[in-house]
């Protein structure tokens, strides 16, 4: 067996420093995720074509893979030798390695030498390497003749043994050329699970050869409510286009859709694998059923067929030909895919039909069952029982707590709003993922918060001690599809934020703002592997920006090869609108689109500035009481803050602007006013920044500062208002549609950076 390179102490002494206290430089370590251990050293290691690999048989597929990289950046691949010579890349087994993924990577000016037990940790140090490769390349990149990994000792392992990414291709469809580059993302920052969501409602995705209607007519559908809406989003951004590849004509029909053959995904699956990464694949029973029941209605409690209260009608769990139909199909998936999971779903059911129906009544009889919850566990532990016959352990998403779970069955937990379920799970001695939807649903849209929110999630949950800790296996984000209709739009729901979560589930440290020096170098990356990813956010101004005299427009750029372009006519800027001047000269009120390009051309989001000019707001005269403020509190849905009821049903105090925890049901839907005075301490233009989920509206003065209405994810939305020094009324409007809340206020004087507004600045009336 090959040994590293080894140096004497000396030697060591005087070319290495590592870096105890520091973080390694992210100019020259842009690793993400952060390595465990990283020591420093001066120097570099040149690879060119004069470069070998040295690798043992096992590692057959690593080398295969590393070999890939070079062939992209140097044309083709390297010489491989039986030995070490003057300057190699020297693969090891190194059976003291202990961990799976665990790698020891060690770059000097003679060799590399990547050191791992497994192949699964070569491949996770080739990631590494692959990071340290030049970035910066043209549009089409010229071939290298060498380049440079800088001097390195790295030893390195995963917190987390599960660290996902999920992706819904039912709701519209992605190619097998999108999964594969999908699945290199994840490999990139070392993600090991790729969850696929195959089937829902809105279509059917994977062959099952005993049903072919499954694909036949339910991969099938015309143009739906979520396709209308991603069509009149395309108007203004091209990115949310319904794929034309994913639209045929059939029968003077036009139609849209798409599915996987076995056969086909046997080769993402093999490709995953290459790459380290298990796929899981989620077949979501007994709801979310209903492109299934629609080629077979028999799974149906009786002849209807389409939305209940909530949700779609599910199959029925009281029919034996239920059982059967889903014990072929899982057959079939669990023939086809490798990995020891089987995601089943059993969310979101809508379990009237069970309720009004007699075979149900019958089944519930017979096993002592008294709720339709416990008929859902009762499909749930029996589908488990023929998952594990088959050798496949079973997951659900939360609500299989619901009416029981068995004590090995593996929940996903994303209802943010029911905080309880991870740990009563835990502490039953149940697996858990976690996945809530904030931070980690991907299809809500991002904004400049998002990347801090997935950062600084927290995996564990507080209330667990160290020994039920052991249970939560990590965590992933999933990306749901109803208004993700092309591939570059899912690119850009994605990244960066992916990013962030590989940090976390990797690396646990708290590194921020380090990080973000790394994630800089990146983007460039990305350009690189064709990911049209959100890019950064700028600065310098909020969407309703207000000015007494004249005002600029001056714009920070996150990155020094973005350039900014706008229109004053309302049309979208492209890269041929004009460039804009820093700083840009305000004198009068107008609306201004702008959008930053990066050197490949991809667009950022698409900014819609108003500038006003007005006079400062003079302060009231009324004396306002203690710090707080005043909140009224109304039961009931609002899908507005316009349309919140005219009566509280109660009153209490806050010390700012904060939805106190459990005020109100679990989940359920409620309004909120929140009022008093806020008291300035200087006049000047201040810029306010209103994060809501669902909707919210900040008035100061009487006037709209902030406009954030509507039920959404959490989403920031910003405005401006001049101000004298002094007392102005302060009220917040604040709508919950249910599932989870969010509200946050922040501000900054005259640009300066976002803080929270301080609680001494708020008065009670």
């Amino acid at each position: 067996m090959l040994k590293p390179l080894k140096m004497t102490v000396l030697a060591a002494i005087l070319y290495s420093s590592t870096l105890a206290a520091q973080d390694a430089d992210p100019g020259r370590y842009p690793l993400i995720p952060y390595p465990q251990e990283i020591t420093t050293a001066k120097g570099e290691f040149i690879i060119g074509r004069q470069t070998n690999i040295v690798a043992p048989k096992v590692f057959a597929n690593e080398l295969k893979q590393l070999q890939l990289l070079m062939t992209t950046y140097l044309g083709g691949p390297l010489p491989v030798a039986a030995k070490p010579g003057a300057s190699s890349i020297v693969l090891v087994q190194d059976n003291t390695i202990t961990g799976e993924e665990e790698y020891h990577l060690q770059i000097t000016p003679e060799r590399v030498t990547l050191s791992a037990r497994t192949g699964t940790g070569i491949f996770r140090g080739i990631e590494s390497m692959h990071q340290l490769f030049p970035v910066n390349r043209t549009p089409v990149a010229d071939r290298l003749k060498s380049f440079y990994l800088p001097a390195a000792d790295i030893k390195d392992h995963p917190t987390w043994e599960w660290r996902g990414m999920h992706l819904d291709v039912a709701r519209h469809f992605f190619s097998i050329e999108y999964v594969k580059k999908y699945i290199d993302m994840l490999a990139l920052y070392k993600m090991n699970k790729l969850h696929l969501h195959l089937s829902d409602d809105q279509g059917w995705r994977i062959e099952i050869k005993k049903y072919p209607l499954l694909t036949s007519q339910g991969a099938w559908r015309t143009f739906n409510n979520q396709d209308s809406v991603c069509m009149s989003k395309a108007k203004e951004n091209p990115d949310m286009a319904i794929d034309t590849q994913h639209i045929v004509v059939r029968n003077g029909k036009t139609m849209y859709g798409g599915f996987y053959t076995q056969k086909q995904m046997k080769d993402i699956i093999a490709y995953a694998a290459a790459r380290h990464i298990e796929i899981i694949p989620e077949i979501d029973m007994p709801g979310h059923m209903m492109a299934a029941i629609k080629a077979y209605p028999f799974l149906a409690c009786s002849q209807e067929n389409g939305w209940g209260v909530t949700f779609s009608t599910p199959i029925c769990p009281c029919k034996e030909e239920t059982f059967k139909f889903a014990e072929d199909v899982f057959s079939e998936i669990a023939a086809l895919f490798p990995s020891q999971y089987i995601h089943l779903g059993a969310d979101e059911v809508e379990k009237t039909s069970w309720a009004n129906s007699p075979l149900c009544a019958d089944v519930m009889k017979a096993n002592n069952l008294k709720s339709v919850e416990e008929l859902q566990s009762y499909f749930v532990k029996r589908m488990e029982k023929f998952f594990n016959s088959k050798g496949k352990k079973l997951i659900g998403w939360d609500e299989i707590l619901e009416g029981g779970i068995s004590p090995t069955a593996v929940l996903m937990y994303w209802r943010s709003w029911v905080p309880k379920a991870p740990i009563e799970a835990a502490k039953h001695g149940n697996k858990v993922i976690m996945t809530p939807g904030n931070p980690l649903y991907f299809d809500a849209v991002p904004d400049r918060n998002s990347i801090s929110n997935v950062y600084h999630f927290e995996p564990i949950p507080k209330q667990l001690n160290a020994e039920e800790a052991k249970y939560i296996m990590g965590a992933q984000a999933n990306l749901w599809t109803e208004w993700i209709a092309s591939e570059k739009r899912a690119d850009y729901m994605i990244m960066p934020r992916m990013t962030a979560l590989a940090e976390v589930l990797w690396t646990h440290h708290q590194r921020y703002e380090n990080y973000l020096e790394r994630l800089a170098s990146h983007y460039t990356l990305l350009d690189d592997m064709g990911v049209h990813y959100r890019l950064p956010d700028l600065e310098g101004f909020t969407e309703d920006n207000v000015f007494i005299d004249k005002g600029e427009l001056a714009v920070k750029k996150p990155l020094k090869d973005l350039t900014i372009h706008y229109t004053t006519d309302g049309s979208i800027p492209t890269a041929a609108s004009p460039e804009l001047p820093q700083p840009m000269a305000i004198t009068k009120t107008e609306s201004i689109k702008l959008a930053a390009f990066s050197r490949f051309g991809n667009r950022g989001d698409i900014y819609n500035l108003r500038f006003r000019q007005v006079n400062y707001l003079a302060p009231v005269t009324e004396k306002a009481g203690q710090t707080g403020l005043n909140l009224d509190f109304y039961k009931g849905a609002f899908k507005s803050v316009t349309k919140i009821k005219a009566d509280a049903d109660s009153a209490m105090t806050v010390s700012n602007v904060v939805i106190p925890a459990g005020l109100g049901k679990e989940g359920k839907p409620f309004g909120a006013k929140l009022h008093g005075y806020i008291d300035v301490p200087e006049t000047g233009i201040y810029s306010f920044y209103l994060t809501c989920d669902d909707g919210g509206i900040l008035y100061i003065g009487g006037e709209e500062v902030v406009n954030n209405d509507g039920w959404h994810a959490p989403v920031q939305k910003s405005g401006q208002i001049a101000l004298q020094k002094g007392v102005h009324p302060l009220l917040v409007s604040f709508v919950e549609g249910g599932g989870g809340y969010t509200l946050k206020l922040e501000y900054s004087l005259n640009g300066s950076k976002l803080m929270p507004v301080p609680d001494n600045w708020l008065k009670r009336k």
